[in-house]
């Protein structure tokens, strides 16, 4: 009876101790917790359309077919060989145009090419080379150049420069109209841009790549937009007030010849759509926003096809919510008016006369998919519940996919057909189409740890959101080490229901026997715009007083180990780290910081000035939460790590960060990784890095119960 019972009891122990230990090699080379893919409504497969061992390039190899665009009409097919990234955006390739009839394939430049597309109807292809926007005519065999001035450093056409492509999010910098006649396109002039020098570590003597980046306070690009006519080659210019101004955006209505662009001034608190014709450039008010903080530029802009009127999401009346205004202006209607933030639009249909969205509901960790009416009356929720669905509608908007997860559950993919009736609108469930048996299957193979979701109060009067994963062989007897893991900054979102926002290496961490936590701080998003917007002028202020406050709240918790909490980020994530163990220095005993951005004066000027506006303006919202300032109060470990080729957050601010701490004594390591960009990653670049980070946060997180030494 004894023996028995002594079984009973330790055979949790023994069923523990037969799960597999995440490895290193598990996540970063053999991929082992691989998700099912279900392909979404898209019909068309383009190896169906050819014969793989036809698709070669000019040395008679075969191309990797899976990088291809078709055309409308499904007469030609566009391939990219020999890929190169250029930024984090931006790539040029080798094209080949193939003509699926005649299985003819013709490259289309002797160099590398950006931004290859097809018009609207098939015709013809534009592409930029070497700084220029040019159109080849496929039935004619014609190259023209529509551009002639582009120049590296100088003048660019049909692409971004570095900033925009970064802040603003694209690199193609051209849009045909909807029909096809015109192209409206960006000229940058970057004359006048400071360049910044990158050493490339790659032979005898090295070399050095130089290439335009405004910091903070300093010049930018000035900013043209062309509209050029296809068939005549005729060439205007959109007519807006230039100075010291951005063009985030441009994008056609439905009408052939009205383009919108996107007017905003250096602060990025006024912005203004200005209706442009085609033909001759001029433009009209159509839009007008101002906002106390700044404005968000997205994407949730709609052109009706009617030509009446455009929907669009703003934060206006305090949370990112949606509207629909005429294109007279005489009509202004607020379709979405709860305190819940939007986060997508998902698709417009017009014939019915609705816009499906997904909010941000019923928490700011959740993700539901409603429906509201183009007079804003009734709106309706369609998924239900906690977690995160995320939803593809079909072309006949009366079918969608929910792809649903939840923070300790890999998806399940469901069909769902949309009802309407007179009065209501209904998502029956069709079937379901994948539940990812194999990975649910296999994790229960894995000692993975319990994830929760926590919320933590900060010393404000705000609670935070967080997550928090145990070991799975968690005793509340014990005291852990716990590591924040953090990135925190402006409408950022880390803590989240859904699968994967918990990785496979803080999994393997708490495998290990820490527990570890994330939590979003003031300035994180979906909790409408005060509290996104209130870190304005003080970038890192109230960012780490949060984290400080969390760690001293789960300091007070038996199981936690006050004495052993540390703090990992990357990029802005890595300046909350650098900031953890500098003006946190007497709650966190160690850091982690990759790729940090030390001081905001090092940072380019479209992100900073947004949140800060520009060094001469507000001299003490740079200094006062720069890590650099506040090496001395370093007491625990600290571990800065960068890519020495990082053209996004430069390898200058570790630098800056090492000098700073070499004179005033301060003890610290550091790992710096050659030619590597933000990514820090290539070859066996992401295996060495993450393990290099897990060894040391073993060592002296972990394993080091030494308290915090006392200056």
């Amino acid at each position: 009876m004894r023996l028995s019972l002594v079984i009973i009891l330790l055979l949790p122990l023994f069923l523990l101790a037969q799960k597999k230990q995440i490895t290193l090699e598990d996540i970063f080379k053999n991929q082992t917790f691989r998700e099912e893919n279900v392909g979404g409504f898209s019909t068309l497969k383009p190896d169906s359309l050819f014969n793989k061992s036809d698709i070669k390039n000019d040395k008679g190899t075969l191309i990797n077919t899976n990088k291809c665009k078709v055309s409308g009409t499904k007469k030609y097919i566009l391939f990219f060989d020999e890929t190169e990234s250029i930024y984090r955006h931006s790539s040029k390739s080798v094209v080949y145009l193939y003509t699926i009839e005649t299985k003819k394939m013709i490259r289309l430049n002797d160099g590398k090419i950006l931004n290859a597309s097809f018009s609207p109807d098939g015709s013809k292809i534009s592409y930029v080379f070497e700084n220029n926007l040019y159109l080849y005519d496929i039935a004619a065999d014609a190259i023209t150049a529509v551009t002639h001035d582009g120049k590296w450093n100088n003048i660019i056409n049909g692409n971004c420069d570095w900033v925009y492509e970064e802040e603003f999010g694209f690199s193609q910098a051209y849009e045909w109209s909807p029909k096809g006649n015109y192209i409206a396109y960006y000229r940058f002039d970057e004359s006048k841009v400071k360049e910044y020098e990158i050493t490339m570590f790659n032979d005898q003597y090295n070399k050095q790549y130089s290439y335009k980046y405004p910091k903070a306070g300093e010049e930018n690009s000035t900013i043209e937009i062309h509209i050029y006519d296809v068939a005549t080659g005729n060439d205007v210019k959109a007519d807006f007030e230039q100075g010291d101004i951005y063009i985030p955006r441009i994008k056609w209505t439905q009408e052939d010849n009205k383009l919108v662009v996107y007017h905003l001034n250096r602060h990025q608190d006024h912005l203004q759509l200005l209706l442009t014709d085609a033909a001759t450039g001029t433009s009209s008010l159509l839009y007008d926003e101002t906002n106390k903080y700044y404005v968000d530029i997205n994407d949730n802009w709609r052109f009706l096809k009617d030509g009446s009127a455009f929907l669009f999401t703003s934060e206006m009346n305090g949370y990112d919510q949606l509207y629909l205004y005429s294109m007279d202006g005489k009509k202004k209607i607020q379709l979405h008016k709860t305190n819940y933030d939007i986060a997508e639009i998902n698709a417009v249909d017009e014939n019915k006369k609705l816009v499906y969205y997904t909010l941000a509901y019923p928490t700011a960790l959740d993700r539901n998919l409603f429906v509201t009416g183009f007079d804003g009356l009734k709106t309706t929720q369609l998924t239900t519940g906690s977690g995160w669905h995320k939803i593809e509608m079909n072309d006949s908007l009366n079918r969608f996919y929910d792809y649903y997860s939840d923070i300790n559950t890999p998806k399940t993919t469901t069909l769902f057909n949309l009802v309407f009736s007179k009065k209501e609108i209904a998502a029956v469930k069709d079937k379901v189409v994948g539940e990812n048996a194999a990975l649910k299957t296999l994790l229960t193979n894995y000692d993975m740890g319990t994830v929760s979701i926590i919320r933590v109060p900060n010393s404000k009067g705000d609670t935070l959101n967080g997550w928090m994963l145990k070991p799975s062989n968690f005793d509340a007897n014990q005291k852990y080490p716990v590591l924040f893991c953090n990135y925190g900054g402006p409408g950022s979102q880390q803590v989240t229901n859904r699968y994967g926002a918990v990785s496979y290496w803080h999994r393997l961490l708490a495998a290990n026997g820490f527990i570890v936590v994330s939590i979003d701080n003031t300035g994180t998003g979906y909790r409408g715009e005060e509290f996104k917007k209130k870190t304005y002028l003080q970038l890192g202020k109230l960012e780490i007083e949060d984290q400080v406050d969390a760690a001293k709240y789960l300091g007070t918790l038996s199981y936690i180990d006050k004495n052993r909490i540390g703090h990992w980020g990357w990029s802005y994530g890595g300046f909350m780290s650098s900031l953890a163990i500098t003006k946190g220095a007497d709650v966190f005993k160690a850091a982690v910081a990759v790729a940090p951005v030390t001081s905001w004066r090092f940072y380019d000027n479209i992100y900073t000035e947004r949140y800060m506006r520009t060094p001469a303006e507000n001299p003490r919202g740079y200094d006062d939460n720069s890590p650099l300032n506040f090496v001395d109060k370093i007491k625990g470990k600290f571990l800065i790590i960068h890519g020495t080729g990082d053209d996004n957050v430069h390898f200058q601010n570790s630098v800056e960060m090492v000098e700073a701490m070499i004179q005033k004594n301060i003890v610290f390591e550091s790992g710096y990784y050659p030619n590597r960009n933000h990514g820090i990653s290539g070859g066996n670049t992401s295996f060495h890095l993450w393990s290099k980070m897990t060894n040391w946060l073993i060592d002296n997180l972990k394993n080091n119960t030494v308290p915090i030494s006392a200056k």
